[in-house]
Formats: structure tokens, sequence, C-alpha cells
């Protein structure tokens, strides 16, 4: 089966237009001329997002490793095959994960089918495990957390500027990480008397958030210190040239080097807890509708296209302040 590291090699394309295969790409799809060509072109072709080609991949060696186990061809694959397989993805993953491998399925199957591949969709009418979400995971940070997180940080340094400024965004902003790290300089501008943050969202679209005083003060310190303003075409947030991070390169950080940097600052400020990149959205989302924001209105700076969505990163009802569960008092003189 192949790893998620082998599965993003395995489908990226040189500019001649060429595949590059690895030795364990999954055998069940590629035992004939015709099958092979319409799965590799399904992952080139078809998927452009690269996080959802290398999951889907993913999923597809899984199956392709499970089948080949049991001896069975593509021709052979049948609904009762999908669904054991599924049943026993079931008590291994969470339901999440075996709706997303049922879904690469599905999708997979359906491409082969219309490049007459093969006869039928055998996971078509296969169903996956029922999951309902109400309340999201990520883990978020009270307002006294966030506030310390940002305070901590040295700004003496152009590393501290640079990092202040990101977390600001993100948190001011309910932005993505992905849309973040994306950003080119010219996307942080002024727009009649109002400072704003273009947001590279996923498809290829622009999110436009206006900024709130303290993002916009902290992105402009940044980026004076850095001296890139008259690079407007380069990367807003960039990687460090040194260790002393008194220099930059013109390097975009990607969302790697975002996690590390948080997970550093976080451990310098005593926040105790793993938190991550999507913390800042969940913690900017609770606390603008704990002081009184709208459910739309944060919808629309999020870029959701569901309040149902934006209302999984309300955290406010989850957290049961200490001095209620003391309450309790059986340990406790009276």
């Amino acid at each position: 089966m192949p790893t998620t590291a082998s599965a993003a090699r395995a489908v990226s394309v040189t500019g001649s237009g060429n595949v590059r295969i690895p030795k364990d790409a999954p055998s069940l799809f590629l035992g004939t001329p015709a099958a092979a060509k319409r799965f590799w072109e399904f992952f080139t072709a078809n998927i452009r997002n690269k996080y959802t080609r290398t999951a889907y991949l993913a999923a597809a060696g899984r199956f392709s490793a499970w089948c080949s186990g049991r001896g069975l061809s593509l021709e052979q694959v049948q609904p009762i095959h999908v669904s054991g397989y599924v049943e026993q993805l079931t008590s291994l993953v969470s339901a999440p994960t075996v709706k997303q491998h049922l879904a690469a399925l599905r999708m997979l199957f359906d491409w082969l089918v219309v490049g007459q591949v093969i006869p039928f969709n055998p996971a078509h009418a296969v169903r996956g495990p029922k999951h309902s979400v109400k309340r999201g995971k990520t883990p978020v940070l009270s307002e006294e957390q966030a506030r310390t997180l940002i305070q901590s940080i040295d700004t003496n340094s152009l590393i501290g500027l640079r990092d202040r400024a990101l977390i600001t965004l993100m948190l001011y902003t309910f932005a993505r990480v992905g849309a973040v790290t994306k950003m080119k300089v010219q996307d942080f501008a002024v727009e009649g008397d109002q400072p704003v943050a273009r947001l590279h969202e996923k498809g290829g679209k622009f999110h436009k958030v206006s900024l709130a005083c303290k993002a916009e003060e902290f992105l402009r310190a940044y980026v004076e210190a850095a001296g890139i303003g008259d690079d407007p075409k380069g990367p807003l947030f960039r990687t460090s040239a040194n260790r002393t991070g008194t220099a930059l390169t013109r390097n975009p950080m990607g969302q790697p080097d975002v996690f590390l940097m948080i997970r550093r600052r976080a451990k310098a400020a005593g926040i105790r807890g793993k938190i991550n990149c999507h913390t800042f959205r969940a913690t900017g989302i609770t606390e603008y509708l704990r002081k009184g924001g709208r459910l739309e209105t944060a919808q629309l700076i999020a870029n959701h296209e569901s309040a149902r969505t934006t209302g999984l990163y309300d955290r406010r009802e989850e957290r049961v302040p200490r001095a209620e569960m003391e309450r309790v008092g059986i340990l406790q003189p009276h």
C-alpha cells in the first residue's frame, strides 16, 4: 500500500507531461494499459487539488492492497467486496476517514466506467457509516491565552514581527493557513480608507477581508521592517534566511513552517495543550460570537458557504468554568 508521501510523488507531472509512477502504485488499477491510463488521468487531469489528490490516491492504494490480499482483479470487484472493505475499515479508522475513502472509490470507479474500463461502479450503492458533527474538534484558545501568546512574541526581531503579524491576521480574519501563506505583498492593501487583506482561497478564488486596527498595525510594522514593500508580487510571509532571524528569503512559508512556528510560540508562552494552525480560525470565530457578533456575518468573514459550517467553530458553550465544577463540593469541608 502506498504511503501518503509516495502517493503525493506518484502523480507529480513533469514539464513534458510524463507521470512519475512509484513502485508501490495501486496494482489493482494497473492490470491493463487502458485501466492504467484512465487511472492516472483521474489523478492528473481530473483532480487538481494536491491535498485531495494525495488523500484519494492513498485511499485507492489501501483498497488495492485489500483486494490483492483476496486475489481480486479489477473486473472481479463487486458491491459486496466494497461493502466488506468499508465494514473492515470502519473498525480501524474514524467515520469521516471511512466516508472520505468511500467517496474516493466512488469517484474513481465512475471515472473508469465513463472511460469504458469497467461496466459499472461497484461502490455506487455502498453506504458509509453515519456521522453527525455538531461541534468541531479544533482546539481553541481563550481570550486570555490568545492575548498572552501574541504579547509574548519578541518583536525586537524581524521574525518576531512576522510571526505576530501572521498569527494576528489569522485570528482577526478567521483565515485558513493556506489562504494566508499564499498571500503576496500586494494582497495587503488600502482601498479607499479601508485596509484589506486579499486571501487566496481554494480553487484559485480570492476573498477580500477588511482588517481590524491591530491586524493592520502589526502587518504594516512587519512589512516595513522586512523592507518588502517594493516587491508587490513577492510572498508576504517569508522563511528566515538564517537561524538568527535577521533576514528573510524570497521563499513563502508553507503550512508546516507555520505549524512549527505556532507550536514553538505556544510553548514559549506557557500555553499547555496542543494547538494548530486552525486554532486561530476557531478562536477568532468563537470570540467574535461571544462578544455579540452575528453568525451570518461570521460566515461571511470566514467565507463559508453554509452557516452550519461556521457554527462548528462556535465553542462558546464548550467550556464550563472551573468555579461551576467546584459546586459539586463533595470533598470540600462544609
